[in-house]
């Protein structure tokens, strides 16, 4: 491929503030790094928010109407692609009683809510994470049932909004292709392959090119992998005909025990890019390239 596309993942829902101090989590930081990533190089920021006290993960309209009124009152245009992936979250309460489910960690609402900052800030792109899945230790799981994605899949085609399907395994491109052939996701459909997640899709090259033999031509897609693969797979991705992902959502380092911001990352991953010959595109070319319809 002769350009892509780079998408930095600013912050994520993970715990990672503790982590690292570089990991932004007020509406304020979260937009700031949003234009620094665009600044670097990229051309999509994909966006999360926090509570701006804790840390700890949210789905608050306001502080994703804060984070993207910052950024598009900014010196730069990246495109705004949230996140929809909040509220489909089960924590069984104990391997011997797992009901009631733990209040600490399950948020299970409605397909409408799950998307009341994307119908009110309207970005370019949101994401949909397409089914269910064993989400590292514990007793977490990602939850997105069948009728619940078809729903926000037909709320966001409603809003004129670019859903940028979320494939954690093979089983999830299926169902990608089953809401495609019911007419709820329009071309050019743009899918993101997320790798190495527990229990997902893992990252080996096997695996990561099963997935990409079975993306339909006429699709787009980028791919990432968490932790230290992140930057091994800005260069795998590239080279398999897809564009690419980083950010301090899916990995914490730039260098061996050197943490990163997410500039870093996104300025590392246009050297990669650039060393291979690969041209990055701009903001304005991915939308011409996935046919975005620009809101507000």
């Amino acid at each position: 491929m002769s350009s892509v596309f780079i998408t930095c993942a600013v912050t994520g829902s993970g715990d990672t503030v503790g982590k690292s101090d570089k990991v932004p989590f007020t509406p304020e930081a979260i937009a700031n790094d949003c234009i620094a990533a665009a600044k670097a190089g990229a051309a999509i920021v994909h966006i999360h928010v926090r509570d701006p006290i804790t840390g700890a993960p949210s789905r608050e309209v306001e502080y994703y109407a804060e984070v993207v009124e910052r950024v598009r009152s900014s010196d730069v245009d990246p495109v705004i692609n949230l996140t929809a992936g909040m509220g489909g979250d089960v924590t069984f309460g104990s391997v011997e009683r797992p009901l009631p489910l733990a209040e600490v960690g399950t948020d299970m609402v409605g397909a409408t809510e799950r998307l009341a900052h994307v119908d009110t800030i309207r970005p370019e792109i949101c994401t949909i994470d397409c089914g269910s899945m064993n989400f590292g230790e514990g007793d977490y799981v990602m939850t997105n049932t069948p009728s619940v994605l078809q729903e926000m899949a037909r709320q966001v085609q409603q809003m004129g909004v670019r859903p940028e399907i979320e494939v954690f395994d093979t089983g999830h491109l299926w169902q990608a292709k089953s809401l495609v052939e019911h007419g709820l996701i329009d071309d050019p459909v743009m899918v993101q392959l997320c790798m190495g997640i527990p229990w997902g899709a893992p990252a080996d090259l096997n695996t990561f090119m099963a997935m990409v033999n079975n993306i339909p031509d006429a699709w787009t897609f980028s791919a990432f992998s968490i932790g230290r693969m992140q930057l091994q797979y800005v260069a795998l991705a590239a080279i398999a005909g897809g564009n690419v992902r980083v950010g301090l959502e899916d990995n914490l380092y730039l260098d061996r025990g050197q943490l990163a911001t997410n500039a870093d990352l996104v300025e590392r991953a246009a050297q990669i890019l650039g060393a291979m010959n690969i041209g990055v595109l701009s903001s304005d070319e991915v939308r011409e390239r996935l046919q975005l319809t620009r809101h507000g």
